[in-house]
This record gives C-alpha cells, sequence and structure tokens, in this order.
C-alpha cells in the first residue's frame, strides 16, 4: 500500500481488481479546500486511459510487475511461445495478450513480458526493429502523387510506407510503437 502522495508516472496500481498504469499525475493545492492528486491512468489489459481525481494521502494498493527479459520463439496457431533468457523456462502467451506486437516479432526476437501474478500481461518490444521488404513496387522517379512515399509489405505480413527509392529485399527500421518507416538498416 502507498498514499497517493507516492504517485510516479509508470507506477501500476491495483484499483478494484483492475490493473492500471499512471501516465501523468498531478498535485494540486487548490487556495481553498482540501489537495488532491488528479491523474491520467491506462488500463493495462485494455488501454483504455481514464482520468482520476484522489484526495491527497488516500491510501492506493501497489501492483507489483516482474518485468522478464523473454526472446520470442515461434507460433503456436494462435499462440506465442517465449523462453526466458535467464531460466530457459518456456512461456506460451495468448495472441490477444501480445496484440500489436505480433507485427513486429521475427522468431528469436528479444522482448519484455511484464508478469502479474504468475499471468503475462503485455509484450514491450525495442522502440525499433528491423524488418526486410518482402513486396514493394519499384518507385517511379518523378511520381509524386503519393508525397514521395509507396506501400511495402514486410517480413512479418504488415504494410506500411515507406519512401520512393526504398526497393525490394532491403532491410529497414520500423517504429514499433506508430509502425512508420525510421530509415535503413
Amino acid at each position: 500500500m502507498a498514499t497517493t502522495n507516492d504517485l510516479k508516472n509508470g507506477m501500476t496500481l491495483d484499483l478494484d481488481g483492475q490493473l492500471w498504469t499512471v501516465v501523468e499525475f498531478q498535485h494540486v493545492k487548490p487556495g481553498k479546500g482540501p489537495a488532491f492528486v488528479r491523474t491520467k491512468m491506462r488500463q493495462v489489459l485494455t488501454g483504455k486511459v481514464v482520468e482520476k481525481t484522489f484526495n491527497a494521502g488516500v491510501k492506493v494498493e501497489i501492483a507489483i510487475l516482474e518485468k522478464r527479459d523473454m526472446q520470442f520463439l515461434y507460433k503456436d496457431g494462435e499462440d506465442f511461445v517465449f523462453m526466458d533468457s535467464t531460466t530457459y523456462d518456456q512461456i506460451t502467451i495468448p495472441g490477444q495478450t501480445v496484440g500489436e506486437a505480433a507485427n513486429y516479432m521475427l522468431e528469436n526476437t528479444d522482448a519484455v513480458v511484464a508478469i502479474h501474478e504468475g499471468n503475462p500481461l503485455y509484450i514491450e518490444l525495442p522502440a525499433s526493429v528491423p524488418l526486410k521488404i518482402t513486396y514493394t513496387e519499384p518507385g517511379i522517379q518523378g511520381d509524386r502523387s503519393s508525397a514521395g512515399s509507396k506501400p511495402a509489405t514486410l517480413e512479418t505480413g504488415i504494410n506500411i510506407q515507406v519512401p520512393l527509392f526504398i526497393k525490394q529485399d532491403e532491410v529497414i527500421l520500423v517504429d514499433t510503437r506508430s509502425g512508420t518507416y525510421l530509415g535503413r538498416a
């Protein structure tokens, strides 16, 4: 247990049986009335963001998340199999828990898995990953109708926009948070 005075960005709270991560917080002391803490929190499982206000000094329950370095081994139907990098234990994580991270993971990709009470909650990938382009149209010099970009299919199956000078079979860096082209690898 902690008080609202101890809140920090990134802290995970257990409120009414649901896990919430503090995105922003602000201590407010109005000229009249008691102090309070205004927070913006994201629900860990769904990603929904809400604003919540607490009275200053109210006790809140902190959830302990264990973050483990793991390596993605292979996909088993809809599930993903990961191996703990230190103990070499393998765990199977459902596809809905992996979510959008699946678009940027190849076999042997390193990731951080957040676990709460033995249950995997979400996957954190590096900020950028190198991926090979499996198909893209050749860029035609002078074709600027699409603002200098064209669609490309990556080896994981996701489609992104890349500049016209990028060719098929090149390896590029892709931002895992936004799915945008960052540069050549």
